[in-house]
């Protein structure tokens, strides 16, 4: 069941590259198209689990639950819907993979943790593979635009891991209450931030709510993407650690490349595929010490 539920976690997270695509392509607003996405999987969720009487409304009034989702949700998101109107989804789910790369840069730099020489090679590595899927498009007729896409996924990773190191410290300090609750909360305040940035930002008109295209990505994004995908990767993380579910980011550049390739008429080059292949190495052996720790406590268990 565990490894069903890995399969099923890394199958929706590197298709939902494709489906913000298809709805931005096919006008949706992206930041109120985002918002509408995370909101309501967030609202649904957190009604669940208070129905089911495991969270208070009180948990809404916490500062902490404002600051994680303005970074992990509004940070992370607005950028990549926005950046999704000048890029391919699969190259905006190889730059998502610098995350974990992210996470360490931070907490060497700002943090001063000190990390393992093989980590600290993998970032090296992993940023190597970014150059190697932007050099090749700077040949040729790109529009301003599109560098500024790539820019903007790669500061939203930025928010990523600045949400990700803070919410593993008000997870530590929260214990009591569950991590699905903590965020179906992170998920409104962030939606709510991207209701307002729409609404300063974007000309919304019903009409770009209309066409199949835009209403399936909605749709796929609220009840697979957040409701059904995070549901299961925060049971993998009750069941196992965080460790295991969260190596999903090295599945999903293949799979979101991939999709792209079959159902959206997306082009790869060889040097492209050599980039997603290099970023993948360098993000596993950034995590190398941690997915050693699971296979030998796993052979441990056995």
């Amino acid at each position: 069941m565990i490894f069903l539920a890995y399969a099923l976690v890394c199958l929706i997270f590197g298709t939902t590259f494709l489906a913000i695509k298809i709805g931005v392509d096919a006008g949706a607003p992206p930041f109120l198209s985002a918002g509408l996405r995370f909101f309501l999987a967030g609202a649904i969720l957190f009604l669940w689990m208070a129905w089911k009487r495991k969270v208070s409304f009180s948990l809404l009034l916490r500062k902490e639950m404002i600051l994680t989702g303005a970074t992990l949700t509004f940070g992370t998101f607005s950028t990549l819907y926005w950046a999704e109107q000048y890029v391919s989804s699969g190259l905006a789910a190889v730059l998502s993979a610098t995350g974990p790369i992210m996470i360490l840069l931070m907490q060497t730099t700002l943090l001063r943790q000190k990390a393992p020489m093989h980590s600290l090679y993998g970032c090296i590595i992993g940023l190597v593979g970014v150059l190697l899927l932007v050099l090749p498009n700077l040949s040729m007729d790109v529009s301003p635009l599109w560098l500024i896409g790539c820019a903007a996924i790669l500061i939203g990773e930025c928010c990523y891991a600045t949400g990700a190191l803070y919410s593993k410290k008000v997870i530590n300090s929260m214990s009591e209450v569950s991590p699905i609750a903590m965020n179906a909360a992170q998920m409104m305040y962030g939606g709510a931030m991207m209701f307002i940035l729409s609404l300063f930002t974007e000309e919304v008109h019903l009409e770009s709510f209309q066409s199949f295209q835009t209403i399936g990505s909605l749709l796929y994004l609220i009840v697979i993407g957040s409701m059904v995908g995070h549901t299961l990767f925060y049971w993998l993380v009750a069941k196992t650690n965080p460790v295991f579910p969260s190596t999903w980011l090295y599945i999903s550049p293949p799979i979101a490349v991939g999709v792209g390739v079959l159902f959206y008429d997306e082009t790869v080059s060889w040097i492209t595929l050599f980039g997603i292949i290099t970023i993948i190495a360098g993000t596993v052996l950034v995590n190398a010490g941690a997915l050693r720790q699971l296979i030998v406590r796993r052979r441990l268990r056995e």
